[in-house]
């Protein structure tokens, strides 16, 4: 497999909770910011999930060509024909950057095995690594209810195995808080070079708990949207293993 920036640590657990909501809140270019705090959805845990799947005008003449040998394929929901020709040269990573109110920093993510933890620092916790864009995607838990604790969680996606590819999917991310409508941000930019993406920004303004659509693409890896957000971590080589957990 490739590798990207990352950092050291194995550890192998899942968490898993909550409910979808019924509506949505789109964030957008021109709306990009809500308050959970004011929507009375600043407690429990904040559910962030990252699916895709392959844009299907991306397939072309090929894919008309496969339907003429292959007529039966015309029955196949076209992301599922999209899944079977190409998904698996995709693999996008959810990831989450925090910075506590006691100066604690670091990374959530799936290279490196940088797992988090829900009920205690930094109440960032990663489950699953979704290798070909399934329904259920790759799911982060933040446990609002130590949101005193949280200074800033900035959410990114990046594409492992260095294949830049954000312009051939769909991408969303989704927000489900405790309660209250999901939100929405999409990564609909073409940005055919781009390796990794900031995607969302949830900070803690004087105790109010604030979303922020980011949606900044950038061309390196975690390293650069370290720079770009002043993190400030130390950033080495990292590897993932060939079987999802």
């Amino acid at each position: 497999m490739g590798f990207l920036d990352g950092l050291w640590r194995s550890n192998e657990s899942a968490f898993d909770s909550g409910n979808a909501a019924t509506n949505a809140i789109e964030l957008t270019k021109r709306h990009g910011q809500v308050s959970l705090t004011k929507q009375g959805a600043a407690t429990g845990h904040l559910r962030i999930n990252l699916s895709w799947r392959m844009r299907t005008s991306d397939f072309g003449g090929s894919q008309r060509e496969s339907l003429l040998r292959h007529p039966l394929k015309a029955l196949k929901p076209p992301e599922v024909i999209g899944h079977s020709q190409s998904m698996v040269n995709v693999d996008l990573d959810l990831g989450c950057l925090y910075e506590l109110q006691d100066g604690t920093k670091g990374v959530v993510q799936p290279l490196g095995g940088f797992l988090g933890d829900v009920n205690a620092p930094p109440y960032v916790k990663l489950s699953g690594d979704d290798r070909f864009g399934s329904g259920s995607g790759e799911t982060i838990y933040v446990n609002l209810d130590h949101r005193e604790n949280i200074k800033r969680l900035l959410v990114f996606a990046y594409i492992y195995d260095q294949t830049p590819a954000f312009d051939r999917t769909q991408a969303m991310v989704t927000l489900y808080p405790s309660n209250g409508p999901r939100i929405e941000i999409g990564l609909d930019e073409r940005h055919p070079q781009a390796r990794s993406c900031a995607v969302v920004m949830i900070e803690n303004v004087k105790n109010e708990i604030i979303v922020r659509r980011e949606v900044k693409f950038v061309y390196g890896f975690q390293a650069e949207l370290d720079r770009l957000y002043g993190w400030g971590l130390q950033w080495g080589r990292g590897f993932k293993t060939k079987a999802g957990r």
